[in-house]
């Protein structure tokens, strides 16, 4: 207790008994030990904080920000004025955002309130971020932008380990956003398609290895590899490709989007940070913590890759993604944290065994793709028309179910000069159409049990109302895919240039 609220409790006796004031104290003695606590160690509160110690510790921090000094005369360009009420008590008063110009990660000295919100959230997630499987991470960059912003920036902070290099090495995971990141960084994107086996489509490791083997090595910017996705594809097979990166001295990016809440991929990702090298890894806050769209989250395995990220950041950013994490993190604590992990584990095994059980009551099979901890696909049955695929999708949707994705073949995409066929499914020939459904953090028992009834339902009035196929078989052609994309590799090798452009292009170009 200082000396002041000292003071204060000795002229509050004059108006209130000791007895009732020595109980009020206590309670506040309590906050106060909470918030010292989180103060000297930095760390993700083991329980979840109450709201009003949250936003008595907000309360807090607001008053350090120079716009909420009472004696306050601005006199600058920038001085958080904040017009509307509403929005400042949205944002406690914090208006100053957070970094400077030179570094995202930079206090400022008018906003020592904000820089000290930002600090502590880093540091909260950098020991989520331990608890969840990788204990190696050194540090993290918290992002005031959503996951494909977030790798743009990434992308372009390995400019200086990799002078003059302008092309990167991206496993096909027909994700839009993460694939245009790399235009938007200014560089040119050198597509590997995935390989079919069985219904799973697995990453093609010895073409990765033939284009780090190539002339062109120097001008590969770094490999971005994907770990969370959409069933049939699988995680790409990170821990082989970061032992490539490492002998070629190649960056290795990996897109964990929502890949943070999975215990398997997390830890895979310290599996391929031990035997290789990896740079950076990107996931999403909302994604993972349950917080508005907005934030994304990319830790490192040493300080100079995250001061480089931080350092890309141009100008000031905005706090909000942060706040709603800080606010996130103290209220719903590491052991809540934990479980809710545990808890989306278990409901995607629920969820497998309940579409597996529906698949067979409607004559229909699940799509095998054991290596992919939280996605599921549903084929349907072989030779469905497109239109009729997309009518169940919609059945779907206007019946309250939200999340689940019906791809059907041979849909074609252009992202920028690139062009995709198969876009949807990871792979330019899968060969049926398929719905999938995820199991994500925050899930509920009856998120599924509710999805399997709505489901079992649209598939019976859809096999009423559109004209569908009664049986189902899937062509079991990894072998033979496999065998294509090996044609590919020796292409590549034998190939002075491993960088193709579209008119000899064999499936991996540059730019098509």
């Amino acid at each position: 207790m200082t000396s002041s609220t000292r003071e204060n409790f000795q002229l509050a006796l004059n108006f209130v008994p000791k007895s009732y004031l020595t109980q009020a104290i206590q309670a506040s003695q309590h906050s106060a030990k909470q918030i010292n606590l989180l103060l000297r160690q930095g760390k993700f509160p083991e329980s979840g904080w109450s709201d009003v110690l949250i936003e008595e510790f907000l309360q807090q921090i607001s008053t350090l920000d120079s716009n909420n000094f009472p004696h306050n005369v601005g006199v600058g360009e920038r001085e958080a004025r904040i017009f509307s009420s509403l929005v400042k008590a949205r944002h406690w008063g914090l208006g100053h955002g957070i970094g400077r110009s030179g570094d995202l990660c930079a206090s400022q000295p008018k906003a020592v309130g904000s820089s000290l919100l930002y600090n502590l959230t880093t540091s909260m997630v950098k020991d989520a971020i331990k608890a969840a499987g990788v204990p190696g991470a050194v540090d993290v960059v918290v992002l005031p932008c959503a996951t494909g912003a977030a790798l743009m920036l990434c992308l372009s902070s390995l400019a200086e380990v990799r002078p003059g290099s302008d092309l990167v090495v991206w496993l096909r995971c027909d994700q839009r956003s993460c694939f245009k990141a790399i235009y938007s960084a200014g560089l040119k994107p050198v597509v590997v398609d995935g390989m079919l086996s069985g219904d799973e489509v697995v990453s093609d490791v010895a073409c990765v290895e033939a284009l780090l083997s190539g002339s062109e090595c120097k001008k590969i910017r770094a490999v971005v590899t994907t770990t969370s996705c959409f069933a049939p594809r699988a995680p790409d097979d990170i821990e082989n490709i970061a032992v490539l990166c490492k002998q070629h001295d190649v960056p290795h990016v990996i897109n964990n989007a929502y890949g943070l809440q999975s215990t398997k991929l997390m830890h895979r990702i310290k599996e391929s940070a031990r035997i290789g090298r990896v740079d950076i890894v990107i996931q999403s806050t909302d994604k993972n913590f349950m917080v508005p769209v907005g934030g994304a989250l990319a830790f490192t395995f040493d300080e100079a890759t995250a001061k480089r990220i931080s350092g890309a950041y141009p100008g000031r950013a905005s706090i909000s993604p942060i706040m709603d994490l800080f606010m996130t993190l103290l209220s719903m604590g590491k052991e809540r944290f934990l479980e809710l992990r545990k808890e989306r584990n278990d409901l995607k095994k629920l969820l497998d065994l309940e579409l597996q059980a529906l698949a067979e009551r409607h004559s229909i099979r699940t799509l095998a793709a054991p290596n992919n901890p939280i996605s599921t696909g549903v084929a349907l049955p072989e030779g469905t028309a497109p239109k009729s695929a997309t009518a169940l999708g919609a059945m779907l949707f206007t019946r309250g179910v939200s999340g689940a994705r019906v791809v059907t073949p041979g849909k074609s995409s252009s992202i920028g000069k690139t062009h995709f066929v198969g876009w949807g499914s990871h792979h330019k020939s899968y060969p049926v159409s398929y719905l999938t459904a995820s199991a994500s953090i925050g899930m509920t028992r009856s998120d599924v049990i509710g999805f399997i009834a709505c489901l079992d339902r649209c598939l019976t009035e859809w096999r009423r109302k559109e004209p569908v196929p009664n049986s189902l078989t899937v062509q079991q052609n990894g072998n033979a895919d496999a065998n294509e994309n090996s044609d590919q590799v020796h292409s590549l090798i034998n190939n002075k240039h491993c960088i193709q452009d579209k008119e000899n292009s064999n499936g991996l170009t540059s730019e098509e």
